[in-house]
């Protein structure tokens, strides 16, 4: 089994695909979004405006298919599912987007929730979703708009024992580039989310009856953006189909 990062980007690369929840522990995850390079500024100050969602790792040169964060990766295939947009509409869902590949382009790279997950676990808190991807949720909240890009705030949810809660909020607080704290315990109505059961992306957890949600902001935000503001041309990630970079996130451990 391959376990560095760049072992499952070459298996994604091949032809393998699959959510990424749980891989390359310890590494740091990333939302891929990239947009014409004259939606860039705009996506950019979204982006600034709404550090939660959409924490910043990295933003490619115009047309580059590299970065920083993964030395000799190729953003144009080795994540393990791609989703393409025009007008704002889901046109295609390939492993790979080299036919349609932009050299105007500008990719953004922002952290992801997974990447606490392998913290989480060191401290005891259960992982409801082994081997299935994480719940995922449009809330009622609205972003802060900037010029043309404007959507909601999305959120990931992970169920968790009462008695871990304030270890995991604890936790995630210390990783702002991955979301840092939750943005609601508990009370899923106040994000206008009536059944967790249903999530609008991902799969449902596998929850205890004590469980408490906990609610992270989430950068499928940037992809409920890409629907609300409706550029001519865009490619993200799957939701929970994210780049897996070779930067280690620093470990934490939950303050008493």
């Amino acid at each position: 089994m391959p376990e560095t990062a760049a072992e499952l980007r070459a298996g994604f690369r091949a032809g393998a695909r699959g959510p990424t929840a749980g891989l390359a522990p310890g590494l740091r995850q990333a939302n891929f979004l990239a947009v014409p390079a004259d939606w860039a500024y705009d996506v950019l100050l979204f982006i600034e405006r709404n550090p939660d969602p959409c924490p910043i790792l990295d933003v490619t040169d115009t047309g580059s298919r590299h970065t920083r964060l993964a030395p000799g990766a190729d953003l144009r295939t080795d994540l393990p599912l791609y989703r393409v947009w025009r007008d704002g509409r889901l046109v295609e869902e390939p492993t790979d987007v080299v036919d349609v590949w932009r050299e105007d382009s500008v990719t953004f790279l922002t952290g992801c929730s997974f990447t606490f997950d392998s913290a989480l676990t060191q401290a005891g808190v259960p992982w409801r979703y082994p081997g299935r991807n994480v719940a995922m949720y449009k809330t009622n909240r609205q972003c802060r708009p900037a010029e043309r890009v404007r959507g909601p705030l999305v959120v990931s949810m992970r169920p968790v024992p009462p008695a871990l809660v304030g270890t995991a909020g604890r936790i995630t607080a210390l990783m702002p580039s991955a979301h840092g704290a939750p943005v609601q315990i508990g009370n899923p109505k106040q994000l206008g989310i009536h059944d967790l059961d249903r999530p609008d992306f991902g799969d449902p957890a596998e929850a205890e009856p004590d469980d408490v949600p906990m609610f992270w902001a989430c950068g499928v935000t940037l992809q409920a953006a890409v629907v609300a503001s409706r550029p001519p041309f865009a490619i993200t990630h799957a939701p929970g189909h994210m780049f897996l970079t070779d930067v280690r996130e620093p470990q934490v451990t939950a303050p008493e």
